[in-house]
Order: C-alpha cells, then structure tokens, then sequence
C-alpha cells in the first residue's frame, strides 16, 4: 500500500507521515524531495508553481510509486497532492494508492509555515495553494487540531491498517 498524506503547506505531512511510517514499519518520503531545482527556485521567491511546473515533479513520483508497487513495497508519502488532476496522475488506477487529507484552516497553516526553519517553501505561497486545492471525496479526512498521534491512530482506522 501506498499512502499519500495530502494536504497544503503546514498541515503536517511530514511530521505525521514520519510518525504514520515508524509505527507501520514502512518507509517514508517526502515529495518535496522529488522537485526540479527550477520548482525550488521559483518557489523560494514567493511564485507559485502552476501545472506545467508540476508536471516533472509528478512524474517523479509516480514513477516511484510504480517502484514501490512492483517491488511490494509499501511507504507513506508526504505530498501536497492539491487538484484531483495530480491525485488521478499519483494514484493511475492503481488500488494500492490511498490518499489521507490533512484537513485545517488558513490561520492555522498560516503560523505553522511562518515557523518553519530552512524549508524553501515561502509562507506567501500558502493563499495559492488554498485557492488550487480541491478537497477530495472517499478519502480518510483528519483534523490536523489533534495531536499527531491521534491523527495517526484515526489514520490507522480510517485505512484499516
């Protein structure tokens, strides 16, 4: 299985993906990793990346769930996975990928990110990627208000693992 904690920046994906993976035993990665320097780059000076920029960055990532899948491998991802357009080019009809969101408000978000330390993401970036999210239908939805192990167990629950 392979797990794609999706949500905007401050959510906490990494965070609670790192904790998701300890508990299961599984391998986590972060999608921020996989990003062309040019995605880094343009992100850094406060622009937003629109779909042509996330294009690369996609397929680098469906690429390595293909590999985790063949190889049986399973992982939690970290990945914003804002549209329903990069969700379906993630999953690709393959059943082995769920998606959990990481559901919060703006104000909420907003601090988390002023807070970050050493990440390329500018906090002037947070209303874009509130205005390209399209929350999704059938998935796991978690309040990210709660502790991080709560939103691990009510992860665990939600998915049956």
């Amino acid at each position: 299985m392979i797990v794609i904690l999706m949500g905007v920046a401050g959510s906490g994906k990494t965070t609670v993906g790192e904790l998701l993976a300890t508990a299961l035993g599984w391998e986590f990665v972060d999608a921020d990793s996989f990003h062309p320097r040019a995605n880094i780059e343009k992100m850094g000076k406060g622009l937003p990346l629109d779909d042509a920029d996330r294009n690369t960055w996609l397929q680098r990532l469906s690429d390595l769930i293909s590999d985790r899948i063949l190889r049986q491998e399973s992982s939690i991802l970290a990945c914003s996975a804002l549209k329903q357009l990069y969700r379906d080019k993630l999953a690709a009809g393959r059943e082995e990928v769920r998606f959990v969101y990481l559901k919060g408000d703006f104000e909420l978000f907003s601090r988390r990110v002023a807070n970050r330390q050493g990440h390329f993401f500018s906090p002037d970036l947070l209303s874009s990627q509130f205005d390209s999210l399209e929350e999704p239908e059938g998935v796991p939805i978690v309040d990210v208000t709660e502790d991080p192990t709560s939103m691990v167990v009510k992860i665990r629950q939600g998915l049956g693992i």
